[in-house]
């Protein structure tokens, strides 16, 4: 008789590694939304009433810390988990040298890029940064002046955080696409103008996220990130595809 309960088995460990990646993606990506999509319209408007303005301060010393510890350490779950289900994977494959030569190494290695890059973002820039502009909001509110360096500090977490919602659209598309996408991936593929493609592409965009502004890839605005997003998942897309015929 077989093992009675399919969970403890060697697949049945991947879909429960699955299952932990799934649980701390959706915190994590669920928070991310809700700093870009929700919270940060909500600031604009507070800082455009005099009357409101104050309740930002409040906000940022009080809500923001309990959802940046949230979205930290469900990017740091969500990471760890995704890199154990592809060392796993290659396991139960017979090693990692065949399955890179396989249609979902094209997919999940791409949209695991762009989830390293978020993951980065998260921990070497975002946080740190944010905690600057924590201690400044608690300063003033004890009576003290603003930290020179928040208001820099808030506009570097900003290109981040726009950025990680930018990489958000196709990450989720090729997770997705690594096993419900029926497309065919000639195993001789350039595994090496593959990872340039995507390598440039993603490290053009993580550049501008450490030095530049969201003005220079459209992403002030909900609408503009989302659209951007879907160009890049569209341009990514085609891409791999030519490449991997």
């Amino acid at each position: 008789m077989g093992n009675t309960f399919a969970l403890f088995s060697a697949n049945g460990g991947e879909m429960l590694l699955r299952w932990m990646h799934y649980f701390a993606g959706v915190v994590w990506i669920g928070m991310l939304y809700y700093f870009n999509f929700v919270q940060g319209e909500w600031f604009k408007e507070l800082d455009a009433d005099e009357k409101m303005k104050p309740s930002r301060g409040v906000a940022v010393r009080t809500l923001v810390p309990r959802a940046l510890a949230w979205f930290r350490y469900g990017a740091l779950a969500t990471w760890i988990t995704g890199i154990l289900i592809i060392g796993l994977k290659g396991h139960l494959t017979g090693g990692m040298k065949g399955l890179l030569s396989t249609g979902w190494w094209v997919w999940i290695g791409t949209g695991a890029l762009f989830g390293t890059y978020m993951f980065l973002n998260v921990w070497l820039v975002i946080w740190p940064k944010q905690k600057i502009v924590i201690a400044s909001a608690k300063q003033v509110a004890a009576g003290g002046a603003a930290l020179p360096e928040a208001a820099a500090a808030g506009a570097r977490a900003g290109v981040a955080s726009r950025t990680n919602t930018l990489f958000s659209i196709p990450l989720l598309f090729f997770m997705g696409a690594a096993s419900h996408l029926p497309s065919y991936v000639n195993p001789e593929f350039n595994g090496w103008a593959v990872f340039a493609f995507v390598a440039v592409i993603s490290g053009v965009l993580e550049l501008n996220a450490l030095k530049g502004k969201s003005e220079y890839v459209k992403m002030v605005s909900v609408r503009g990130v989302t659209h951007m997003g879907l160009l890049l998942t569209a341009i990514l897309y085609v891409g791999l595809e030519l490449l991997t015929k």
